[in-house]
């Protein structure tokens, strides 16, 4: 047989539609309506408030350590907006945005960060799976979901969103695999904020693009400016569409940038520059988004101010309502690993009890 280049079938785009300064791609600019602009700006800035205020927290010791989003709003909401009431979404833990437009509280998320299993419960009507901490562990699930709903021919997506560190977790590679060989409803969202905890993006992969992974199991793969909600909007609304209709898996690689710390466990002054992130500050999704909406006479100073104004108000009340239900209660470790508590597990927290003299009640 003669040596021959294989030409495969499947190829990797690459799209951005919303510059630094807010000029858009006429051709590919999605036709949004103003108020729906405005849903998503609005999003944004809460999430970014939340973020700003969470840190706030940690630091002043009311709040557990957390992994702060500051930069990647427009990935998140511009990801959750396709998604149906219907869909699944597997949440990353780094996704405050895309669980509050999904029908979470901020006192659910302060909870969770705060160690209370009240918080991982998903809230009545909602089809999210709990967040899930470990990397790359969720995916897989997510692909059993959309594996069943083809069983059930049902016509929902799931979503799920990864970092570009989960990309080299075995567990990943799997679901990939899956979901190429059985043509799973699924879009694979790697939000590439350019580390792994510590290590550079360069460090993990010699691949070109994550996005291009996709072609070794069968399916499309898209780079995408992910400081770009109108990017997020038109690729994750293509994706999700596809798989609605029976056309499989997609996995978008939103390009993006983590300003903050991985979490408030760790200093990112040891493994990269303040030149680095300067640089990305100036990319800042909200700014650009502002820009566009700016010039849309949509938004304007007043606006701005008064939905900030509302962010802060809004998390404020969740903040204060938060920390009333945060009684100290050690017990609560005992009373959420089995819908019915075995007798070795309950002798054991009876004599919690007693050593320590307590008669406090969980966290409903």
């Amino acid at each position: 047989m003669p040596q021959r280049t294989l030409s495969l079938s499947n190829q990797v785009q690459e799209m951005s539609i919303l510059d630094v300064d807010g000029q858009v791609d006429a051709a590919l600019e999605p036709q949004l309506a103003s108020d729906e602009l405005l849903r998503l700006y609005r999003a944004m800035v809460l999430c970014r408030v939340l973020d700003e205020r969470m840190i706030r927290l940690q630091r002043q010791g009311k709040l557990g350590t957390f992994a702060p989003c500051r930069g990647q709003e427009a990935t998140q909401i511009g990801y959750i907006e396709p998604i149906q009431t219907d869909d699944w979404v597997a949440h990353s833990y780094r996704a405050p945005g895309a669980q509050l437009w999904r029908g979470w509280s901020i006192e659910q998320v302060l909870l969770f960060w705060n160690g209370y299993e009240a918080g991982a419960r998903v809230p009545d009507g909602v089809n999210d799976l709990p967040i899930a901490i470990p990397v790359g562990s969720h995916p897989i699930l997510a692909v059993g979901i959309a594996m069943a709903m083809n069983l059930r021919d049902q016509k929902t997506v799931v979503l799920t969103a990864f970092g570009d560190g989960a990309t080299s977790e075995g567990d990943v590679l799997e679901a990939f695999n899956f979901a190429g060989t059985y043509n799973a409803p699924i879009v694979f969202i790697c939000e590439n904020n350019q580390y792994a905890i510590s290590l550079p993006r360069a460090k993990q992969t010699r691949s070109e693009t994550i996005a291009q992974k996709a072609i070794a199991f069968g399916f499309d793969g898209v780079k995408v400016d992910g400081n770009d909600i109108l990017s997020m909007i038109v690729a994750t609304r293509a994706a999700v569409e596809k798989a609605r209709n029976g056309g499989g898996p997609t996995l978008i690689e939103a390009y993006t940038y983590r300003l903050e710390m991985h979490t408030t466990a760790d200093d990112p002054k040891k493994y990269r520059s303040d030149e680095e992130v300067q640089a990305w500050a100036k990319k800042c999704p909200i700014l650009r988004f502002e820009k566009y909406l700016t010039g849309k006479s949509i938004l304007d100073e007043a606006l701005i101010t008064d939905i900030r104004k509302k962010a802060d108000d809004e998390v404020r009340r969740g903040v204060e309502s938060f920390q009333k239900m945060c009684v100290p209660d050690p017990t609560i470790i005992f009373d959420y690993t089995y819908a019915t508590m075995p007798p070795e597990l309950q002798e054991q927290k009876d004599e919690f009890l007693a050593m320590i003299g307590a008669n406090a009640q969980p966290v409903q």
